[in-house]
């Protein structure tokens, strides 16, 4: 058989490959970071998957520490049933029976909390 061809010979395409694996330096453990309120903050593993789970827009420093920013109180508007100078009439005070439109009665107004 010819050198570099059959299976029975070495090779040498690559002398000193396992040699030059052996020399590599060893990996560190792998860090993790996330970017809050523009700062870049090295975390756990399982800190850094919960905070991309939600989203980082969802999370804020608080003295020096990662929190969830607080949910903001929707101001919601609903209809509620006041007196006024003109207004409707009710049989029995029942809201679903309406007798007469007249002064002193009452209408549905939007409030705002």
């Amino acid at each position: 058989m010819s050198a570099g061809c059959g299976t029975t010979t070495t090779r040498s395409y690559m002398p000193g490959i396992f040699e030059a694996l052996a020399n590599l330096p060893k990996r560190g453990p792998k860090k993790h970071f996330v970017n809050i309120d523009g700062v870049k903050i090295e975390v756990s593993l399982e800190r850094s998957l919960e905070i991309m789970k939600r989203g980082q827009e969802y999370y804020m420093l608080e003295d020096g520490e990662i929190v969830l920013k607080p949910i903001p109180k929707m101001k919601s508007k609903f209809r509620k049933l006041l007196g006024s100078n003109k207004g409707y009439h009710f049989v029995d005070n029942d809201i679903h029976w309406p007798e007469e439109i007249g002064e002193g009665g009452k209408t549905w107004q939007i409030e705002y909390e």
